[in-house]
């Protein structure tokens, strides 16, 4: 029997249960911790991680689980643990707060308050014995404990100050002084392009040194700008990362999917986690990747990739989980990494092949043992060794069924299973997005079911959403983030279905956010929703990190639906939003990723594409399978005045297409070929 039990056991999220039988007594974030702090006039301790977050195990068994250092926070602080997951509004504070600080941060995060949520010190990970000049856990809880005693006005001073400094970086970056004539032009998308490039690892592909992150969004706009511009340098960089990554560790070569991030610049050493955000963005670009270069080992990944999603992030109504651990058993990759001797005995005859091909040695190639990789393609390494690729192929593919099987018999990572509103939307694009690609339609039947889970179990019964849910409960009001990406996927979803339902829907969701998250006197939005209060400010984000900032988002949603419903209100807000913040954008795009993708439809005008017909469903498939960035699409059967795009436009039987730029259409024709003739940039006609 479990001999501690803290409040944490009543909560839902498989991080705070993972912390609810440590002797520290944990609250959840709340009134009840909050008050404590107040009434008793002491410090608080707020802890932040999630359930894949390998170091913040690892502190939990050095520190939280230790009965002496449980009892030192228990006497002097209000101790509070956040899962960064279910309250991306906390640790988005918090964790600006601890950057200024230390100039550094991550997960665990470890910041300290005064009673009234004020944050003066913090950190990431401490040890639990001093290492070189990083002191100890229990060193810095006893500094604090003095510190707070005898020098309590300097702490509320520099708290103050500190919640200062976050006030105004919610303007970074912001500047409505600039011309727009000026920095909305073609040179500026070559700058930005130029910019990503000088941070360009042209041997392993990818951005900048190790810790290597994917980056998707600055590869999808090397992808996009080298369709509008033919810029060879731009899509040689975008696919030599995708290449890369896809040939590495951080891909699962067994069962598909891609973990967090690579350790090292080869991509070897993955950090095993694998997050439902990290395959929704590079199942969008790999997507984009394959209509660009019609290139067959995209559409692989892209298969393998969305298996594993359906396999293991997929629950059984329809919505997708948050994560996967990366330990398995108390050590991380366990799950993952294989022995030489292990394979020589599963493949037996095969074994020496596939240990070549996959860089598998006696010695190992990490930590005495072996991760799977890929250091030559399938057709150069048949050549190399007189085989036919047909014959490698089905080496390969036998030997991968075989390993498959026997590591499904091992103790599986973690799983996270809340979900949450903005990874399902980002994870909904994905599946309209690589259905566009593929044509694949079990794709587009995830995603219309996807959907539906998200409007039956976290929408109440007006247009608001929950963040989170579990168990049947859902919980927290959804932030920006959740919106933002919620109608992104409307958007896509009716694109791909031409079900005006979704339309609406998106219209809909939208203006419930311009309502309750838009600035007062500005044209961006809080994170937070304007009823919520329990945090010390509502800051704008503005950063595309891992994921897009919800700002970005917001600013490519105006203006989709401005085309649709021709609303020059949305238009010209989108264009502020971009315009005000382009500066930024152009000087530091690999920051603001999703941002220079905006920006270019303000340079390379979106192509308004109308098809009218019998036969408009096969027409739209057709339509969407051809790389096209940013087209708005509608297809009806028949002619409608009901939305400006349709409106005049005459049906001629089968099928008739209409391509347009600010409603005004060039002549129609007949066949798919016609049209994407029209639609190719004039730089690139023949």
């Amino acid at each position: 029997m479990t001999k501690f039990q803290n409040r944490l056991v009543f909560e839902s999220s498989p991080y705070l249960l993972q912390h609810a039988h440590n002797p520290v007594d944990w609250f959840p974030w709340g009134e009840e911790a909050l008050e404590k702090a107040k009434k008793e006039d002491m410090p608080i301790l707020v802890s932040i991680g999630y359930s894949a977050c390998h170091w913040c195990h690892v502190m939990e068994r050095e520190s939280f689980e230790i009965q002496s250092t449980a009892d030192f926070m228990n006497e002097h602080f209000v101790n509070i643990k956040i899962d960064r997951e279910e309250r991306p509004d906390l640790d988005h504070i918090y964790m600006d707060a601890v950057q200024a600080l230390t100039g550094s941060g991550g997960w665990p995060l470890n910041v300290f308050l005064t009673p009234s949520g004020k944050p003066f010190y913090g950190g990431t990970y401490f040890p639990p014995k001093r290492i070189s000049s990083r002191a100890s856990w229990m060193e810095t809880l006893h500094s604090l404990v003095k510190i707070y005693r005898e020098r309590r006005p300097e702490i509320e001073d520099q708290a103050e100050k500190m919640v200062d400094h976050l006030v105004q970086s919610n303007s970074f970056g912001i500047d409505q002084t600039g011309d727009g004539e000026e920095v909305l032009g073609k040179n500026s998308a070559k700058s930005i392009a130029t910019n990503i490039l000088k941070t360009a690892d042209n041997v392993w592909g990818g951005f900048g040194g190790a810790p290597k992150f994917p980056q998707t969004m600055s590869i999808q706009y090397l992808i996009r700008f080298h369709h509008f511009t033919g810029h060879e340098d731009s899509l040689k960089q975008a696919l030599l990362s995708l290449d890369k990554m896809i040939e590495g560790g951080i891909y699962d070569q067994l069962a598909g999917g891609f973990a967090r991030y690579s350790t090292d610049i080869e991509w070897l050493v993955p950090h095993f986690e694998k997050m439902l955000y990290d395959n929704a963005l590079l199942v969008s670009v790999i997507s984009e990747a394959y209509q660009s270069t019609n290139k067959k080992h995209y559409r692989q990944v892209i298969t393998e990739t969305m298996g594993f999603i359906e396999k293991e992030l997929m629950h059984e109504k329809g919505g997708f989980f948050a994560a996967l651990d990366a330990d398995s058993e108390g050590v991380e990759g366990k799950y993952y990494v294989w022995d030489y001797e292990e394979i020589q005995q599963l493949l037996g005859e095969n074994a020496d092949v596939f240990c070549r091909y996959y860089n598998i040695t006696p010695s190992g190639n990490w930590e005495h043992t072996n991760i799977l990789r890929v250091l030559a393609s399938v057709e150069k390494f048949a050549a190399e060794n007189g085989m036919e690729v047909q014959e490698l192929d089905n080496i390969l593919n036998r030997s991968k069924s075989i390993l498959n099987k026997v590591r499904e018999k091992r103790i599986k990572p973690g799983l996270d299973d809340k979900i949450i509103l903005g990874w399902n939307a980002l994870m909904n694009t994905a599946c309209t997005r690589a259905y566009q690609a593929t044509g694949d339609e079990s794709f587009k039947v995830m995603a219309l079911r996807n959907m539906a889970f998200i409007w039956d179990n976290l929408k109440t019964d007006g247009h608001f959403f929950y963040h989170t849910w579990k168990n049947d409960q859902a919980k927290y009001p959804a932030f920006l983030d959740d919106y933002a990406y919620l109608v992104e996927a409307l958007l896509s979803l009716y694109q791909v279905t031409a079900d005006l339902e979704w339309l609406h829907k998106a219209k809909q969701v939208n203006e419930h956010v311009i309502q309750h998250f838009s600035e007062e006197d500005g044209v961006y939005f809080f994170y937070t929703h304007k009823g919520q209060r329990d945090l010390i400010l509502r800051k704008k984000e503005m950063y595309d990190g891992a994921t897009p900032s919800g700002n970005s988002i917001m600013a490519a949603n105006l203006h989709l639906l401005s085309i649709y419903f021709d609303n020059p209100d949305l238009k010209q807000r989108s264009y502020q939003m971009v315009e005000g913040f382009s500066k930024a954008i152009i000087s530091y795009p690999t920051s603001f990723g999703a941002w220079a993708c905006v920006l270019l439809p303000w340079v390379y005008p979106t192509l308004e594409i109308a098809i009218l017909g019998s036969k408009y469903k096969s027409a739209l498939n057709d339509v969407l399978q051809v790389y096209m960035p940013h087209k708005v699409v509608m297809a009806f059967k028949e002619e409608t005045d009901e939305y400006p795009l349709m409106k005049g436009k005459k049906e001629a039987g089968e099928i008739i297409f209409f391509l347009c730029q600010n409603f005004s259409c060039l002549q129609p024709v007949y066949t798919i070929a016609d049209l994407l003739y029209l639609a190719l940039p004039l730089n690139l006609r023949k």
